[in-house]
């Protein structure tokens, strides 16, 4: 394959974390012997993040709930005694800090629990105070309106969201399960109960943002439209109360529905980028889900006009999946080479990338949901210190996935290939540019190749990537010999010389002038 490359274009600088990572509290580290994983944990085990280049943390709900996921807030200022106090939490958000890194809060605001106060007035009558805090509606009215049924969502897999309360002649609204019914945003006064709790954890705790959860749901089908406004009015309320707070909106659709959040949300999950690179593990194949021809390259630079078109500083949260995907483990079929090249994908793309944790040392899991979510194996010993025993793991288990302590001491490991693809990031500006993303295309006739130009005045940088299972040769030609320098390098066999390199199964090469 012979490439051409593209003109440099002007860098922008970093602003924003560059490396997060998403804890699924309840599995990731137990301090007090109970099973569950805590507070005091993920304490203990920043050291162990920090030195993996993360500056950024994502915490699954941690507020009082009825379920193990905690999705479904019962108390909005509290902390569940099962993961730990107020004063933990305080711990842990001081221990983030000490070491320059960000701390963000899973904020649930589309739904309650039922077993939240204002959920268990709103259901006493028609004329309580707190019943405009959800929707209600008689049969009849929502046949009139046409909203029996609703179209099943990528995240949502309900399609009958209205529930009976009983002896009441009007039913509830809950898309996702009848356990957490939808708030309504019509209520004035439920949003300023919302904003108070916003100003809350931003500056008397002082977390440093939120993750919103189901943000393209905030109002129902019927009342869509009214969803960026919401998110628009959010913003403001974030940044009265913390100017550099971060916001990062879980919008599970198509670029052209996920563009009018940037006018709100700071960031977006991309998860059409997701689904792409899982589909190229999966099936060796760089083609588009509508566009066949389409290449990942190319659709990505396609949604990042699309995202400018509504906010020209978006910034694009990437991963490779997250706690409601099957693992990209599992999706790789437990190969290490998959899992590396998977990774060294997603740590050269522009954006600003997730790492799920235990991707870092290849947990596996498929669903049901519990199963992407076990415990983080920090060691092989039976007694393995922290280990969460809350399930016991179909996938992810000794003897089947390394544990933490054993990669790092294996220097080819796959964590090891994650902390040096994070400090490679750090280190070069054209890697490490977020926002105004900085990618060009690199024209090439082997489809087994992606390659690509991260583009910047003085330093741009060339990645190339082999998602076949065979080694091939890639021709750079003439127009490359200004990449004579090897950044990074997974599996690459024989070099004949810089300008025919031989690139093994699933290996990536990452140049530099």
């Amino acid at each position: 394959m012979t490439i051409q490359l593209p003109h440099n274009s002007a860098g922008c600088s970093v602003t924003t974390p560059r490396i997060c990572y998403e804890i699924f509290v309840r599995s990731f580290c137990d301090s007090n012997d109970d099973g569950i994983g805590d507070l005091n944990g993920i304490t203990s085990r920043l050291d162990y993040l920090q030195d993996l280049g993360i500056e950024a943390i994502w915490l699954t709900p941690i507020q009082p709930s009825s379920t193990y996921h905690k999705y479904d807030v019962m108390d909005y200022y509290g902390i569940d005694p099962e993961y730990g106090t107020q004063d933990d939490f305080r711990r842990l958000l001081s221990g983030v800090h000490a070491r320059g890194m960000k701390l963000y809060m899973d904020l649930v605001i589309n739904h309650t629990s039922v077993q939240h106060p204002w959920f268990e007035q709103a259901r006493m009558g028609a004329n309580d105070p707190y019943r405009n805090f959800y929707w209600w509606m008689t049969p009849a009215m929502i046949d009139a309106l046409g909203v029996k049924k609703r179209e099943e969502t990528a995240d949502a897999h309900v399609i009958f969201p209205w529930h009976d309360n009983p002896g009441d002649p009007e039913k509830y609204y809950a898309m996702f399960w009848k356990g957490m019914p939808d708030l309504n945003y019509e209520s004035e006064a439920l949003r300023e109960e919302i904003y108070k709790i916003v100003r809350y954890w931003l500056t008397e705790v002082g977390v440093d943002g939120f993750r919103l959860d189901a943000a393209r749901h905030i109002y129902p089908p019927w009342l869509r439209e009214k969803n960026i406004d919401f998110w628009e009015e959010f913003g403001q309320v974030v940044k009265a109360a913390k100017s550099d707070a971060h916001t990062v909106g879980e919008v599970w659709a198509k670029a052209k529905e996920v563009a009018p959040y940037f006018k709100g949300l700071k960031a977006n999950f991309h998860f059409d980028l997701s689904f792409a690179i899982q589909r190229i593990i999966r099936t060796g194949k760089d083609q588009g889900l509508v566009k066949k021809e389409q290449g990942i390259i190319e659709k990505l630079r396609e949604d990042y006009s699309i995202f400018g078109t509504h906010n020209p500083d978006f910034v694009d949260a990437t991963m490779l999946t997250n706690h409601d995907q099957n693992r990209i483990g599992s999706v790789a079929g437990a190969s290490i080479n998959k899992m590396k090249l998977a990774a060294t994908m997603l740590l050269t793309l522009p954006g600003q990338p997730y790492i799920y944790y235990g991707e870092e040392i290849g947990m596996l899991g498929v669903k049901p949901d519990q199963h992407i979510r076990e415990p983080f194996l920090w060691t092989d010993r039976p007694d393995d210190p922290g280990r969460t025993r809350w399930i016991e793991p179909l996938y992810s288990r000794s003897g089947v996935v390394r544990s933490a302590e054993a990669q790092l001491a294996d220097a080819d490991s796959l964590l090891n290939h994650y902390k040096r693809l994070i400090a490679l990031r750090k280190k070069y500006p054209a890697l490490s540019q977020i926002r105004r993303p900085n990618l060009a295309p690199v024209a090439g006739q082997d489809k087994k190749i992606i390659a690509y130009v991260r583009t910047h005045p003085t330093e741009p940088i060339l990645v190339i990537h082999n998602i076949s299972g065979r080694t091939r040769r890639v021709d750079l030609g003439e127009a490359a010999a200004a990449f004579t320098k090897i950044l990074f390098q997974t599996n690459v066999e024989k070099t004949l010389s810089l300008q025919k390199l031989m690139v093994p199964a699933y290996g990536s090469l990452v140049l530099g002038k």
